[in-house]
């Protein structure tokens, strides 16, 4: 289970309807002197890693999961297993959806990160229908469609429909898309005691199988100085890196037993999901919400995909390509495969009181959050070819066998299963003390149970529920005699979190802003799938954020620069790790500890009307603390990352959104997004060069009933690569220099795609 954020801004709400590609952006502007919410816009379905979730916004840590709340509740209560992607869209089904700031976030559910913060349509007296239609130059088909209306006085319903046909930009043979989803609402709300109050009932299936890792990494040559090129025959981006045939031979993890599959049978969701939504006023104005879901997920499967070093292998090396006698030469590598097998049950409740009372904009709130995960997962390691559908070689042996598959469950099978309980109460006030002074404050105590199966051995070849095995030391030595069965751990924990934001306005344009929070969390029941954190180990998380600066507005420009710290205590990671030079692996679980210190400026500008600009400058300096890998390999030495800078996270942000409407219904927009240089393995031996995303449209309403879009991704047609390289975990800076020029694998930006939209309202 794989689970980046950063950029510290004084922005942020963001309303978007039915276009995934943001076609019906609001700009809304900051209101940083008065507001708990951060606003501007934001994009936060501008993703150029994958077209069907929001992209993660950074605040200077690694990512611990993608943030969405749908009515107050979590969408999924974990992406680790059950991704986001298959149970939520940005479809037609929403209202509205905003970005919660990470204090906030850090109040109402105990994680601090930028979340989106989703609202269903309820309906509405008059009859309303929107139908979506997307497509791409690579056969993309979705259909989004809703509607909603009254009957009577005192009932509205909703109904949506979305379908995504994604292809991909390439086809991966065996599998028609990849991604293929399914999701269904149907809603019912009454009304009651003149419209004070409403209840609501809404019922969602979701029905998804997205390829995922499988296909979203691919070969490339390392030039040496921070850039790679594409290799000969292989298009980044257009290219698949997935096997042509995409059938496998595996060992369950849980029996020991052989079993065989193609990759595409492995990616199975389904979700069943009932929402029971009340919200009342009193006639003192005090509003009482209270939302409740249940969701079960019995299918919750993906497949992710690995890699190691390229070589280089000669007829001595005995790999054979299917139905040849002679054996292979040329560039392969050693390449990984876990396939996720989880059921996924929880009962969430989110209860708040609202009331305004003179200054005072108070709310008192109530979670009630269960989850049920049963979860395990397979491994196995095979050789493949480095080229477009690579072949997966067999190793034929002296006596004529065939080797295929190997390494069966030696890297991070995982299994846990069992609950985590949140129960919390959390408080917040916004006071306005003047008309130049405003408050923010509040606090949260959550109260965590967690109670899990792990398997808490050191994996091996051949590793599964009920073997028996031996642990030996170099000499041959028996160590120790284990039969690898569960353990159960239960915790009983506090969490705390607590926030306080200050705004001083020493002019009527000019003034100073501060806040601090801090989030406090114990390992959550994700983190005892693989081996797990010891007793010695389990200790609390701690994320403190303080942040600093200056804020000036005028009719035409909102200005503000600040100063972040945030740092995270204890994060819990495990790692496959590389000895350098080969395909030998190892799993090792580590904790350590992350800071950043940044400094960002963001701007929102309306020279004149009908033009618009969000500009965004950060820079940070994210690096680990008390990071130390002992090797587990002869000759390599032990890893010291204390003070290196955090892999896959940029020192350098920069947004530029300029859009500009030549008409009140004409819109033409742009979005350029810089990130700088980032390190591609923990000694950050090797380095990306920064690279621009970049987006860009146009928004034509043609009239009330048809509004019609386009839009470019990566019109600058960069073909970088990002996140890490595979295989590099511990190489040394000293070796750098011998992977000039070199083959290697890793992930890849999004190639240059248009795209098409058409809504109709009626």
């Amino acid at each position: 289970m794989k689970v980046n954020l950063f950029s510290c801004v004084m922005s942020a709400i963001l309303l978007f309807a039915s276009s995934a590609m943001a076609s019906n952006l609001v700009e809304v502007n900051d209101t940083i002197s008065t507001k708990k919410s951060e606003g501007s816009e934001r994009n936060v379905m501008l993703n150029a890693s994958d077209a069907n979730k929001p992209r993660e916004i950074q605040i200077g840590l690694p990512s611990e999961d993608v943030n969405v709340y749908e009515n107050g509740l979590p969408a999924v209560y974990s992406s680790a297993v059950h991704k986001l992607s298959t149970h939520w869209r940005s479809d037609a089904s929403l209202g509205e959806v905003g970005l919660m700031n990470p204090s906030e976030s850090a109040i109402t559910t105990g994680n601090i990160a930028y979340s989106v913060n989703a609202f269903s349509k309820l309906g509405q007296k008059e009859f309303k229908g929107v139908l979506n239609y997307h497509t791409n130059h690579f056969g993309w088909q979705n259909v989004d469609m809703n509607v909603s209306g009254g009957i009577g006085d005192r009932w509205l319903y909703t109904a949506g429909i979305y379908q995504n046909f994604d292809p991909g930009s390439f086809a991966p043979k065996f599998e028609n898309f990849s991604d293929r989803t399914q999701l269904y609402h149907a809603g019912l709300t009454r009304l009651f005691n003149n419209n004070r109050g409403k209840f609501s009932v809404i019922y969602k299936f979701s029905k998804s199988s997205a390829l995922g890792s499988m296909i979203n990494a691919a070969p490339f040559i390392y030039v040496g100085d921070g850039s790679v090129k594409e290799i000969p025959g292989f298009k980044l981006g257009t290219s698949s890196y997935a096997p042509e045939g995409g059938r496998f031979q595996y060992m369950d993890v849980m029996d020991g037993k052989m079993k065989s599959g193609r990759f595409g049978d492995f990616t199975d969701n389904k979700a069943h999901e009932v929402a029971m939504l009340f919200d009342y006023t009193f006639r003192n104005n005090l509003n009482w919400t209270l939302n409740a879901k249940f969701m079960n997920a019995p299918e919750a499967n993906y497949v992710d995909f690995g890699g190691s070093n390229i070589s280089e292998v000669t007829v001595a090396d005995g790999l054979f390509m299917d139905g040849s006698k002679d054996a292979y030469t040329g560039l392969v590598e050693g390449r990984r495969t876990w396939l996720h097998f989880g059921k996924v049950k929880n009962v969430l409740l989110t209860s708040e009181l609202k009331k305004k009372v003179g200054n005072h904009d108070m709310r008192l709130g109530l979670n009630e959050w269960y989850y049920h995960l049963d979860y395990h997962s397979s491994s196995f390691q095979w050789i493949g070819t480095v080229t477009e559908y690579p072949q997966i070689l067999d190793r034929r042996e002296a006596d004529g066998s065939t080797d295929k598959f190997r390494g069966f469950n030696e890297l991070s099978p995982e299994y846990t299963k069992g609950y985590e309980n949140k129960l919390a109460a959390y408080f917040t006030d916004n006071w306005q003390i003047s008309p130049k002074f405003n408050v923010y404050y509040g606090a949260r105590l959550e109260y965590y149970r967690m109670s899990a199966d792990q398997i808490p051995y050191g994996r091996y070849a051949g590793f599964h529920i009920g073997d028996t095995h031996q642990y030996t030391d170099n000499e041959g030595n028996v160590l120790s005699t284990e039969k690898i069965e569960p353990h159960k751990v239960v915790k009983d924990k506090l969490n705390y979190a607590a926030t306080a934001q200050f705004t001083y306005k020493i002019t009527k344009n000019f003034g100073l802003t501060a806040d601090g929070t801090i989030a406090t969390r114990f390992p959550r029941i994700n983190e005892y799938a693989g081996t797990g954190p010891t007793e010695e180990q389990y200790k609390r998380v701690t994320i403190p954020l303080l942040r600093g600066g200056l804020f000036y507005q005028n009719n035409w420009m909102n200005l503000t620069s600040m100063i972040t710290y945030i740092s995270k205590s204890n994060n819990i990671d495990q790692q496959n790790v590389t000895k350098p030079g080969t395909t030998q692996s190892k799993t090792t679980l580590l904790i350590y500890d992350i800071k950043t210190l940044g400094w960002t400026t963001s701007a929102e500008i309306n020279p004149f009307k009908g033009f618009h600009l969000h500009a965004l400058f950060t820079y940070q300096k994210p690096t680990y603390n008390n990071y130390f890998i002992k090797s587990p390999f002869e000759g390599v030495p032990d890893l010291n990352a204390n003070g290196n800078i955090v892999k896959e996270i940029p020192q350098v942000l920069a947004e530029i959104d300029p859009s500009y409407n030549i008409t009140p219904d004409l819109r033409v927009w742009l979005s350029f997004r810089y990130f700088g240089k980032t390190y591609a393995n923990l000694t950050n031996a090797l380095y990306f060069n920064g690279r621009w995303e970049t987006f860009g449209g146009v928004n034509w309403k043609v009239n009330k009933h048809l509004s019609l879009g386009a839009t470019v991704v990566n019109f600058l047609n960069q073909k970088g690569a990002s996140g890490t390289i595979n295989g590099a975990e511990l190489l040394s800076k000293e070796e750098a220099g011998k992977f000039k020029d070199h083959y290697m694998s890793g992930n890849y930006l999004r190639p240059l795609t248009l795209e098409f939209s058409a809504s109709l309202s009626f």
